[in-house]
C-alpha cells in the first residue's frame, strides 16, 4: 500500500518543487514537477495596490479616530469652561448678597447706636434739668430761711 507525503511546501514564487513519494518497497524518491508558472510581476502589483488601499483605510481611519479624539476634547473643554463661569456668576452674586447682608447689619447697628446714643443724651440731660431744678428749690429754701 503507497502512501503519498508532501514533504516541501510548494510556494508560489519557487522555481521547483519536489513530492517526496514513500513506497513500503523503496526508500524515498524525489520526483520533480512541473515549474508552477505565476506571474509575480502581476501578483506583485496586485499585493502592492491591496498594501495601498489598506494603509489609506488605516490612515482615514486614525484620522477619524484622531477628529473624534479632537472633537470630544474640544466639547469637554467648552463644558468645563461654561461651567467655570457658572460657578463664578454664582459666586459673584453670593458676593453681592452678603455684601448686601452685611451693609443693612452695619445700617442697623448704627441705628441703634444712633439710638442709643439720643436716650442717653436726653436722660443725661433730664437729669441734669432734675438736679438743676433741685438745687434751685433747695437754694431757694435756703434763702426762705434766713431771710425768715
Amino acid at each position: 500500500m503507497a502512501s503519498l507525503f508532501l514533504a516541501t511546501s510548494v510556494p508560489k514564487f519557487t522555481q521547483l518543487s519536489a513530492l517526496v513519494i514513500r513506497n513500503p518497497r523503496s526508500s524515498r524518491v524525489f520526483v520533480p514537477i512541473r515549474q508552477i508558472q505565476a506571474s509575480s510581476k502581476q501578483e506583485a502589483s496586485g499585493a502592492w495596490d491591496r498594501a495601498a488601499e489598506a494603509a489609506k483605510k488605516g490612515a482615514n481611519a486614525a484620522k477619524e479616530v484622531g477628529q473624534d479624539v479632537k472633537n470630544q476634547a474640544t466639547s469637554v473643554a467648552e463644558n468645563v469652561t461654561q461651567k467655570k463661569k457658572d460657578v463664578a456668576g454664582k459666586v459673584s452674586e453670593t458676593a453681592q448678597d452678603i455684601t448686601e447682608k452685611a451693609k443693612q447689619t452695619v445700617q442697623d447697628a448704627w441705628g441703634s447706636v444712633k439710638d442709643t446714643t439720643q436716650k442717653i443724651k436726653d436722660t443725661v440731660a433730664g437729669k441734669a434739668e432734675e438736679s438743676k431744678d433741685s438745687l434751685k428749690e433747695g437754694a431757694n429754701k435756703l434763702k426762705r430761711d434766713i431771710l425768715s
